[in-house]
């Protein structure tokens, strides 16, 4: 039997930033401009920290941005609950990819993720009552986006293995994570296995997966990281200074420093106080490295 290793990160985790998040979500490396994007679903707002500066910008925006995207001429794609838009984090500007989607209401999109090929995939939910009325969608280049799983809570740890071949998604309240075989020809989901469980109260949230094809994923009310080898055993355990870890991405020069986001709502003051980090970006160095994140290709699907 392989041994967990249990790591306390506490000497060498930074905070990024003195910002504190509503709802930090989807953190996403730029390799070509050396930064990291993450979004305040509440605020709401995108941010972005420059590795070589050190700043922090702040966009804020129309609606609650459930998750982002890099796309493949320098914009990001943004998941809006009335569209999905094109942003300019040079200009300022906002136009409409797919609008006037006939979202439900009280319905908005959460994590998302493109796959190798340049598609983007997202889910949706009902943003208050976590009701199974969610959707998982495919978007390629303009559209329309195409329902691919129903009826589900809250969508997350939207991942793809490094050969393509696999797709990782849970619905959190199920307390699971499914791999499903993908085809990237198509960008079609085939049959599905559960890969990891947790254990309530904590819930999976969002992933990321390193070179060595491993999934490191952010345990929402656990405290947590976990690393789960391609079999789905937990490989590593990392614990955080905060209750709610939502997501993580690899970054910097060389991708070996994996950024990890964080929420503050809902917090008594006592829990605050204990607390101080919940909210805020932090990163530490993992001893891995991560992967170039794909971009959403406007044009559609790239070859594979």
């Amino acid at each position: 039997m392989n041994e967990i290793a249990t790591l306390d990160i506490s000497s060498s985790l930074k905070r990024i930033g003195s910002q504190t998040d509503v709802l930090g979500e989807c953190p996403l490396w730029d390799d070509v401009l050396k930064c990291l994007y993450w979004v305040d679903i509440r605020r709401p707002a995108i941010r972005r920290w420059s590795l070589e500066s050190g700043e922090i910008d702040t966009w804020s925006m129309p609606g609650l941005v459930g998750s982002i995207a890099l796309v493949d001429d320098g914009r990001l794609l943004v998941a809006l609950p009335d569209q999905i838009a094109l942003f300019s984090p040079a200009t300022g500007d906002i136009h409409s990819l797919v609008a006037n989607f006939s979202m439900p209401e009280g319905h908005r999109f959460n994590d998302g993720r493109c796959d190798s090929s340049g598609r983007f995939w997202v889910g949706s939910m009902h943003n208050i009552t976590r009701a199974p009325e969610g959707a998982l969608f495919c978007l390629e280049g303009k559209g329309p986006l195409r329902k691919m799983l129903s009826g589900v809570c809250i969508p997350n740890s939207l991942a793809f293995s490094p050969t393509g071949d696999t797709l990782y998604f849970a619905d959190s309240l199920h307390y699971q994570i499914h791999a499903y075989t993908y085809t990237q020809a198509t960008g079609t989901m085939g049959a599905a296995k559960l890969f990891a469980e947790s254990a309530p109260p904590a819930f999976p949230d969002g992933s990321a997966v390193d070179a060595e094809g491993f999934v490191w994923n952010a345990e929402f009310n656990g405290g947590r990281l976990l690393r789960y080898a391609p079999d789905g055993r937990i490989d590593r355990i990392v614990t955080l200074p905060v209750d709610r870890p939502t997501c993580c991405a690899f970054g910097g020069a060389d991708l070996d420093i994996l950024f990890i986001t964080s929420t503050s709502q809902n917090l008594s003051d006592s829990e605050r106080a204990l607390q101080p980090m919940a909210g805020a970006l932090m990163a530490f160095r993992p001893g891995v490295q991560g992967l170039p994140e794909p971009r959403f290709s406007l044009t559609g699907p790239r070859a594979s």
